[in-house]
C-alpha cells in the first residue's frame, strides 16, 4: 500500500459526566486502498472512535491525521473528501431514492456522481423513483451507501453496514466494499459482523473497553489461533464416520483414506474470527 489515509495516535475521549473513557489511548493507521476492520461488541468504543476521527466530537485528546492533514486543520471541507454511512439508515421518506441522492449531491462542493448510476451500483435502480418510506431496511442501508459514495470520496467510513440484514443483502454490501477497494478507496469498517470482516478486511483491530487488544490480518489470526489438522468425514459399510488427522507430519492413514475414495468431506481447523476474538479479549460478540 502506498501512503496512509488515516493515522491515529493515542486517541482518548470521555463523554461528559462519565468517569470511564469511551476511547482509551488508541493508535492505528489505515493505508491507501486498505479495508480496515474495527471489530468489537456494542459499547466497545468503535462508533465513538469513528465519530472522533470524523470531527464530530470535541474534547478528544491525541493526534489524528485524515488524508495527510491534521484533523484540527480541516474544516467542513473534510466531508467533501470522506464518505460516511452510519448504522441507522436515514433518508427523507417523502422523497424518492433518486430525489434523496440529488438533494445530498447539492450539499457537496466537489463534483458529485449521477444518482441513477449510483442507485444502479447499489442494486436500487428499479426502486429509484419509489419513495424512501417504502424501502426496506436493507434498501435504506444501500441508499446510505450510495449517499456515502456520491461525491467519489478518497476514504469511506461504514458503521455496522450489515447490521440486521439478511444474507443476500449482507453479501451485496460486501460486494460494494470490495468494488470500492478495487477503485483504490480506503474503507474504515466498524462492525461486530465477523463473517463480513473475514471476507473483506485486509487487517482487523479487536476493540474492547475503548482499547485495541490486537491488530493483524484476519487470515494470519485464524491460522495462528487455529489447529494444524484436518477433519475428515468418510463412509464405510457401517455408516458415516468422522476423524481428525494432523497436517504435519502427514498421517499415512489419511493418505490411504483419500486413496480409498470413501471421503465425503474435509475441513481444516483454522479458528473463526469470533473464536480468536474471544481468546484474545475474553469477551464474546
Amino acid at each position: 500500500m502506498d501512503g496512509v489515509r488515516l493515522a491515529v495516535e493515542d486517541l482518548s475521549y470521555t463523554y461528559p459526566g462519565r468517569s470511564r473513557r469511551a476511547v482509551d489511548g488508541m493508535s492505528f493507521e489505515v493505508g491507501a486502498g486498505e479495508v480496515f476492520g474495527f471489530l468489537g461488541p456494542s459499547g466497545a468504543g468503535k462508533t465513538t472512535t469513528q465519530r472522533a476521527v470524523l470531527g464530530l466530537l470535541v474534547g478528544w485528546t491525541g493526534h489524528v491525521e485524515v488524508l495527510g492533514r491534521d484533523l484540527r486543520a480541516w474544516g467542513r471541507e473534510l466531508y467533501d473528501h470522506v464518505g460516511v454511512a452510519f448504522e441507522l439508515p436515514v433518508g427523507y421518506p417523502r422523497l424518492t431514492g433518486r430525489e434523496d441522492l440529488a438533494h445530498f449531491r447539492n450539499l457537496h462542493r466537489r463534483r458529485a456522481g449521477d444518482p441513477a448510476e449510483l442507485l444502479a451500483r447499489v442494486g436500487l435502480a428499479d426502486a429509484a423513483d419509489e419513495p424512501v418510506a417504502s424501502y426496506s431496511k436493507g434498501m435504506r442501508i444501500r441508499l446510505n451507501l450510495a449517499r456515502a459514495l456520491l461525491h467519489d470520496p478518497a476514504m469511506i467510513f461504514l458503521d455496522e453496514p450489515t447490521s440486521g440484514l439478511d444474507p443476500v443483502n449482507a453479501e451485496q454490501v460486501r460486494l460494494l466494499v470490495r468494488a470500492e477497494q478495487a477503485r483504490g478507496r480506503s474503507v474504515f469498517l466498524s462492525t461486530h459482523d465477523m463473517a463480513t470482516a473475514a471476507a473483506v478486511c485486509d487487517r482487523v483491530a479487536f476493540v474492547i473497553g475503548g482499547r485495541i487488544a490486537l491488530c493483524a490480518a484476519p487470515r494470519a489470526l485464524q491460522l495462528a489461533y487455529g489447529r494444524r489438522e484436518v477433519q475428515v468425514e468418510y463412509r464405510t459399510d457401517t455408516g458415516l464416520h468422522r476423524r481428525t488427522f494432523p497436517l504435519e507430519p502427514a498421517a499415512a492413514e489419511l493418505h490411504e483414506l483419500l486413496a480409498s475414495g470413501r471421503v465425503e468431506t474435509m475441513h481444516t481447523a483454522e479458528a473463526s474470527l469470533d473464536e480468536v476474538f474471544t481468546r484474545v479479549t475474553g469477551a464474546t460478540l
